[in-house]
């Protein structure tokens, strides 16, 4: 029950305070679209549900479009891998990520071994606000997804007149040139990240998150590393399917460990390369 106090509290100070540093939370519109990823979850959709110290955040997967993503997610969450781990990137108007165990953003894990996972574009899932994104590995010895995934907090407007014209030249459909004009989003990851899920409740979370105070280098520039190592943290990720628990449901669920003083075990850190969203 402390936890779910705690969080309430926090929420509650991150929307009234706003965000540091000049950052706005933007205001975002409901978007009405054809588009897969605007659409109310059916009932029986796999979700993800993220319960964080800023608030819930839900988000619907898609297995069919990107099997190998949604699997490797699925399978670690289901272990308490992404438990008490935090957001380490917090880069307003562009992406919150997380899913390594060590907090560094140099690690990361699959169901697989260890084992990479290929890309998964699909052409009918976009790189809108709020879509649920694969982070890929580069530059290293193994390239491709791992346990890193990170929420695209673009905000509206971010694709402007000309960058639409530019995704009518590359052949989007006028229905997702429209989603990107009023959702905002980062079309140029199209092809190289894999979209698995979208948030369809908790935006306002994932703006929160790309709120947070972060760490400047001497030169001024940022690292977009939140200032406090524990600023975001995912306090757990409930697979289920579409409804799923409520918040209230998933608090009752948790109160008797909390009741009992007990710890969540903490998750394995696993080595890899660092990450790069973009």
């Amino acid at each position: 029950m402390k936890k779910t106090v705690c969080a309430a509290l926090a929420l509650c100070l991150a929307l009234l305070c706003g965000c540091s540093g000049g950052k706005t939370p933007p205001e975002r519109a409901a978007v009405e679209s054809t588009e897969r990823q605007f659409q109310t979850p059916a009932d029986g959709d796999l979700i993800a549900i993220f319960t964080t110290n800023l608030g819930e955040v839900r988000a619907v997967l898609y297995p069919d479009a990107a099997p190998m993503a949604v699997y490797n997610f699925v399978g670690l969450a289901r272990t308490g891998y992404y438990d008490n781990t935090t957001i380490w990137r917090s880069q307003y108007g562009f992406a919150v990520q997380g899913g390594d165990a060590t907090g560094t953003g140099t690690g990361g894990s699959t169901i697989w071994s260890n084992n990479p996972y290929p890309l998964e574009a699909d052409a009918g899932l976009r790189h809108y606000a709020g879509a649920l994104c694969a982070a890929f590995a580069t530059g290293g010895e193994a390239t491709g997804g791992n346990s890193q995934f990170y929420f695209v907090a673009a905000l509206p407007g971010s694709v402007d007149d000309a960058q639409q014209e530019q995704l009518a030249q590359n052949g989007y459909s006028e229905a997702q040139i429209d989603a990107y004009a009023a959702a905002g989003g980062l079309p140029y990851l199209d092809n190289t990240d894999t979209v698995f899920g979208q948030v369809y409740a908790g935006m306002d979370v994932v703006d929160a998150m790309a709120c947070v105070e972060t760490v400047e280098n001497e030169d001024g520039t940022d690292t977009w590393r939140p200032a406090e190592d524990a600023a975001i943290t995912i306090e757990q990720v409930t697979i289920a399917n579409y409804p799923g628990p409520s918040a209230e449901e998933l608090a009752a669920q948790a109160a008797p460990e909390d009741d009992a003083g007990g710890d969540t075990e903490s998750t394995e850190s696993t080595e890899g390369t660092e990450e790069a969203v973009g």
